[in-house]
């Protein structure tokens, strides 16, 4: 599933720059997740990068968007398309 970012964010951007899919965007109160690009790091890191980031831990899973890792992966190939997965 995606992940979302809640409203304890501080604003910081440490999420925002990790994200190699760019899906993290400054919105208008808090930095927010856009679920058709977050791939919750599948095709390129073990872990979500975000989560490991965020110094408030506001980065979490989002119940709306549930995926398996297989449709996460298809969904990295089609945002890198002709790239080989990292991880």
């Amino acid at each position: 599933m995606a992940y979302k970012i809640t409203n304890d964010c501080i604003g910081c951007g440490s999420c925002e720059t990790e994200c190699k899919n760019e899906a993290i965007k400054q919105g208008e109160d808090t930095y927010v997740i856009d679920p058709d690009k977050c791939t919750e790091c599948v095709g390129w890191f073990s872990k979500s990068k975000c989560v490991e980031v965020c110094p408030v831990d506001a980065c979490i899973t989002d119940p709306a968007h549930k995926e398996s890792n297989e449709q996460l992966l298809q969904k990295w190939h089609k945002l890198n398309p002709g790239k080989t997965p990292e991880a």
